[in-house]
């Protein structure tokens, strides 16, 4: 499902995040899913998730350049596709 920069999204609620040399590893309680988030722009927009948002605002909140929307989202729809984040 291709996310828009106007979708509502936030990280799961079942989902803890932990701070890595590497980026952070998120794991779903629920369905004991492992991720290896090695980005840390990518880190910094689903902190932001938190709460439900625009994915637009997330990524200017977490400092993530224009040019480099196209890479973060492609990132934050495998992790929709693992059950990291909810959409909508």
């Amino acid at each position: 499902m291709p996310l828009g920069p106007d979708d509502a999204c936030r990280l799961h609620p079942d989902v803890s995040l932990r701070d890595e040399r590497f980026g952070a590893l998120a794991y779903h309680h629920g369905n004991r899913r492992l991720v290896f988030v090695r980005s840390a722009m990518v880190v910094g927009v689903l902190k932001q998730l938190a709460e439900r948002r625009p994915l637009r605002e997330a990524l200017v909140a977490a400092g993530v350049p224009e040019p480099q929307w196209a890479v973060v989202v492609a990132a934050l729809e495998r992790l929709h596709g693992s059950e990291m984040i909810d959409v909508g």
